[in-house]
């Protein structure tokens, strides 16, 4: 019996990806808290990554920098926040008590509840202490206005205590508390990352109190954010939307009833699914090329990745963590990785055959508009993947 659901093809997943996600030169976007949106959230564990992944979308030949210190640190249009797999993601404003209330609070309850067993099995400290301690780092920071960890250890010094992480096993070590105390409070989001110490390459951080977010009904909240998400990377299984949100599955398949979403046969004969509105044909953008970056949320948007990323091609792309390195792409799809010679110029390698001198030529375009903006700025990626450390040797 043929299937009544509505096909919709890896040609228009790929449209899709050119237009939605900025990528094709005419789809460009005119601000960085723009990227943002269409993206749903960047992802913010290598700090570079924000910058660069703006910097691959934007009409605007200056790069992403300057733009996105000023959106971050001074206008915080977008806020660096704990997300979705406990993963720190910077997301527009309006979407951080969405993510809090759908992803962040259960995440933040776990974590508090690992911290203070660890506490009682490696120290004499409990969770009367660790509040106590809390209370005493927030009136530090809140007099401060922003701090480093160092800084704050100098006004309540129990952030220099140690405890014994996993006593009587292979992984036991001595550690400070000073680290796990402000990531627990910016789970909680009672304190939020402010600028680096250094350039925007750096991944030590000022911290500062977070603007207070309201709670939402966490299937409110789960609803409002897989919209967002549909809208930026539908179609999607619910596979997809289980792995990117790290929710139980029960919630995932909740969610995308109260979205109301449709049903699409893709051509792996798996079923996605789009918002109502979102059936559509997308118009085919103008054929592009893109030099994406380590953890791009473009490539690490859905789980199940053949029809954009060729099977072939990861174990020189991604760590054994499964993060994916730079990546460069043709017509919606993975076509090769890029690094940066010692001199800051990018490099790349194709892994696919020839795709062409149209190819070649926009690719070589996109690597120059990424020379423009970097100068010599080098960046090394958090996570180094196989190509990525080849080329830059």
């Amino acid at each position: 019996m043929a299937s009544s659901r509505l096909p919709l093809t890896d040609e228009e997943r790929r449209h899709r990806i050119g237009v939605r996600h900025h990528l094709a030169p005419t789809a460009r976007a005119g601000t960085v808290e723009q990227v943002a949106a269409s993206l749903t959230a960047l992802h913010g564990t290598d700090p570079a990554t924000v910058h660069l992944a703006a910097g691959a979308r934007l009409a605007d030949p200056a790069g992403p920098v300057a733009a996105m210190e000023r959106a971050l640190y001074e206008d915080r249009t977008l806020i660096r926040m704990h997300g979705m797999r406990h993963t720190v993601f910077v997301v527009p404003a309006a979407l951080a008590p969405v993510v809090q209330s759908s992803t962040t609070h259960a995440v933040a309850a776990r974590e508090r509840a690992l911290f203070v067993k660890q506490l009682k099995a490696g120290s004499a400290l409990d969770e009367a202490w660790l509040a106590d301690v809390e209370k005493s780092t927030l009136d530090a920071l809140a007099r401060r206005g922003e701090a480093t960890a160092a800084e704050l250890a100098q006004d309540e010094p129990r952030l220099r205590e140690q405890f014994t992480y996993a006593p009587g096993t292979g992984y036991e070590q001595r550690q400070t508390v000073s680290s796990r105390v402000l990531r627990l409070l910016g789970t909680e989001a009672r304190v939020v990352r402010g600028r680096p110490l250094g350039s925007w390459t750096s991944s030590q951080f000022r911290w500062a109190i977070a603007p207070a977010l309201p709670d939402l009904p966490p299937a409110e909240a789960r609803a409002t954010l897989t919209r967002a998400w549909l809208a930026s990377h539908g179609p999607a299984t619910e596979a997809d939307l289980k792995w990117w949100t790290g929710w139980k599955v029960t919630d995932v398949r909740q969610a995308l009833r109260d979205v109301d979403a449709v049903p699409v046969a893709l051509d792996d004969g798996t079923t996605g699914h789009v918002l109502p509105d979102d059936t559509a044909p997308t118009d085919p953008p103008a054929p592009w090329a893109a030099l994406l970056p380590a953890l791009d949320p473009t490539p690490m948007g859905w789980r199940d990745r053949d029809w954009y990323l060729p099977p072939a091609h990861r174990a020189l792309l991604f760590d054994r963590s499964g993060n994916i390195g730079p990546t460069v792409w043709w017509n919606g799809r993975v076509i090769g990785g890029w690094a940066q010679r010692p001199d800051g110029e990018p490099v790349w390698r194709l892994l696919d055959p020839d795709p062409g001198r149209e190819a070649l030529t926009a690719i070589e375009t996109e690597a120059a508009r990424l020379h423009t903006w970097l100068g010599p700025t080098r960046v090394t990626p958090r996570f180094r993947t196989p190509l990525e450390r080849e080329l830059s040797a």
